[in-house]
């Protein structure tokens, strides 16, 4: 039986990262993985949709050209060599991740892992037998995937999820969407941009549900603009698959017909058929509840990324990951999520971080900024969307920032830093920003805030 430190189990960008650690602290670990390294963010998730979103963000680009001056006559789109580049990214990161756990001497176990007994974990091997691991700590970092609910006939070729959406070999003429959270709204983006005819429905009164009213509104206007048929507050009664491809019943009696079918209503937690009723590690509503040290019920067991149900994404699991192989090693480690950013990558792109205007109550005031005021998006002919700020009354203590627009997903960054700092409106108001940047839209923001904007 080979003997380590750390088991982690689960080698997506949390799994990995916490393997990685630990063998920075001194201590031998292994990673158990059962498909590829990476985990969904590598393979199935964060970096494949990012380059197919880059994709169609060049094809849009190519598209208006004209408007610049640039000429480059009729934009059609190769989807096989879509797909291939975005194959090709996705196995670099992946031998990358291998690199570096080869280059740590970190072993990988190609199998499928199950916790025997505590400090024990039994592995199924890919390749046929059985390897027994014996380990100090254990971490669980084993995600998510799509949720299929009972009710829709998943076929594959006609009603999917986003992991047969990626591998698509042909580009649909025409996409139904059911489910308008971040993932729906960045596969709508998507197949718009590339010229599929998109029909996205979501069943709450608004795209985005979780993020900020105002976020929600924008991104449906930008995607009515890529003539997005957007349907809000409606539910999918049926969904039949045929030949030529499926037709949705809506509530209302609408209907919508349309070459594939792509169901993105949410993420089942992996933590089935892993032995921890045997061990003792609680689970509530398929999540394996940790503390703030991400430390399960069971001393000596972790858990984090997805699994956990805290924060599903991936930058957050990298960050439970540094947080359980340093407390494994005997550290003092914690993790905050109060200033985790986020972000969703439609066009234009969304971030966001810290509480919404509804969340932060009445306490709380917000301001924004619309990046027409904004000469750097001017400039970039991409002026829809802005920049908003919610901070406290009384304090002026940043509570949250969300923007819509170019690079938003970089941007955020400052927003995050801000609340980390736990700085004021009157912090970011009179931080000098160079000119012409599209963080100047915070500093905007916060002087729209403090009642003497300058170009709002």
């Amino acid at each position: 039986m080979a003997k380590y430190d750390v088991v982690v189990i689960g080698s997506g960008p949390g799994g990995y990262v916490a393997a990685l650690r630990a063998a920075q602290l001194g201590k031998k670990a292994c990673v158990v993985e059962r498909d590829a390294l990476g985990g969904v963010c590598l393979n199935r998730g964060c970096i494949p949709t990012k380059a197919l979103a880059h994709a169609a963000e060049v094809c849009t680009l190519a598209r208006h050209g004209e408007r610049l001056g640039i000429q480059v006559g009729e934009v059609s789109v190769d989807f096989a060599k879509v797909q291939a580049n975005k194959d090709a990214v996705v196995n670099k990161l992946t031998s990358g991740v291998g690199f570096l756990l080869k280059r740590a001497k970190v072993d990988v176990v190609m199998g499928t892992a199950r916790l025997a007994e505590r400090g024990k974990v039994a592995v199924a091997l890919n390749g046929g037998g059985e390897e027994a691991l014996e380990a100090d700590k254990i971490i669980i970092a084993t995600g998510s995937e799509p949720a299929r609910p009972k009710a829709i006939s998943f076929d594959g070729p006609r009603v999917m999820t986003s992991d047969e959406a990626l591998k698509l070999e042909t580009l649909p003429a025409s996409v139904f969407i059911l489910g308008g959270g971040y993932i729906g709204c960045e596969f709508a983006s998507i197949f718009a941009q590339l010229g599929s005819q998109v029909t996205v429905v979501e069943m709450l009164d608004g795209l985005l549900p979780l993020l900020d009213a105002d976020v929600g509104s924008e991104i449906t206007r930008a995607l009515k603009k890529m003539k997005v048929k957007v349907h809000v507050g409606t539910k999918m009664e049926s969904l039949e698959a045929g030949e030529g491809g499926v037709t949705a019943r809506l509530s209302g009696g609408k209907s919508v017909e349309a070459e594939i079918a792509l169901v993105c209503v949410g993420r089942r937690l992996l933590s089935e058929e892993l032995g921890l009723d045997e061990v003792g590690v609680a689970v509530e509503n398929g999540a394996i509840r940790v503390d703030e040290h991400c430390e399960t019920t069971v001393p000596g067991i972790y858990a984090i990324g997805d699994v956990t149900g805290k924060v599903m994404l991936a930058h957050v699991a990298s960050a439970q990951g540094i947080v359980a192989a340093e407390h494994a090693a005997g550290q003092e480690a914690r993790i905050d999520y109060r200033c985790v950013p986020a972000a969703v990558f439609t066009s234009p792109e969304v971030g966001m971080v810290g509480q919404t205007e509804a969340e932060a109550g009445e306490g709380a005031r917000a301001a924004k900024f619309p990046l027409q005021g904004l000469g750097r998006a001017v400039a970039m002919g991409e002026t829809g969307g802005f920049v908003k700020i919610v901070a406290d009354s009384e304090t002026r203590e940043v509570l949250g920032v969300h923007i819509v627009g170019p690079h938003a997903s970089d941007v955020i960054a400052e927003g995050a830093i801000a609340m980390a700092l736990e700085a004021t409106v009157g912090e970011l108001a009179w931080s000098v920003h160079a000119h012409p940047t599209l963080p100047e839209g915070i500093m905007e923001a916060a002087r729209v805030w403090l009642g003497h904007g300058i170009h709002a």
